[in-house]
């Protein structure tokens, strides 16, 4: 499949997703939010028979080229609060699942993260964090310390596990904010750090309904990072 047709695929079902979400059907709404959720995480995941977006950067990078440069976006949303505009290719796996799993267990379902010292001595990572406040030269040490096998375990259990918070959400949940001790959380347990190119995040996560959550760091934020790498790298064809 050509990229534009899985970026075009994304946008018409995440405009569905965001429409359904400023309603009240709850059912919709989780089955859109499975259903997005789907397109931009590895099939084995959400057991879908075609490959995704995630899928071809997954296998290239799998491939030997875990330090490949690219782009950590292809615009300039919040690039002012971060360390580097360019990171290698495992960074933005890293980055994206570290969020998802901070956010969907700590503020979505006010549950232990999956990410525990076991997880950081498998993957081989010297941080705990998110890693947006590294330069380029700390994100490219950062790349030649990781196990990308174990990094992809890690991804495999954090989406799965994802998919069922999102299986469990009740309308009044969907639409409500979490206590600020939540999100105090994420600080406490090292998935931010203090530099203001990393705690903004908090802010940020901190001013959003669980619904919010859905709409970015479960689905939309990936697409901020999985572009990046098919547009800058030899992954797929236009």
């Amino acid at each position: 499949m050509k990229k534009e047709e899985l970026y075009a695929q994304f946008r018409e079902k995440y405009a569905d997703l965001k429409k359904a979400l400023t309603g009240t059907n709850e059912t919709e709404m989780k089955e859109l939010s499975l259903e997005v959720h789907a397109m931009v995480h590895p099939a084995e995941i959400s057991g879908r028979a075609e490959k995704t977006i995630a899928d071809y950067v997954l296998e290239y990078m799998l491939a030997g080229n875990q330090n490949a440069v690219v782009p950590r976006e292809d615009h300039d949303v919040d690039l002012h609060y971060a360390g580097t505009n360019r990171v290698p290719l495992c960074w933005q796996l890293w980055h994206t699942y570290r969020i998802e799993d901070l956010v969907s267990n700590i503020l979505m379902a006010n549950q232990n993260q999956i990410f525990n010292t076991d997880w950081q001595k498998k993957i081989g990572s010297p941080i705990t964090d998110t890693g947006n406040a590294l330069t380029f030269e700390e994100a490219a040490e950062f790349g030649k310390k990781l196990n990308v096998f174990a990094l992809r375990d890690y991804m495999m259990a954090v989406g799965k596990n994802t998919r069922s918070i999102l299986e469990s959400l009740t309308l009044e949940e969907i639409q409500s904010m979490v206590p600020e001790e939540w999100v105090m959380r994420i600080l406490e347990e090292g998935g931010v750090t203090t530099d203001f190119r990393s705690v903004w995040l908090l802010v940020f996560w901190g001013r959003l309904t669980r619904g919010g959550m859905i709409l970015t760091p479960m689905t939309r934020h990936h697409m901020m990072h999985l572009p990046p790498c098919l547009n800058h790298l030899p992954i797929l064809d236009e």
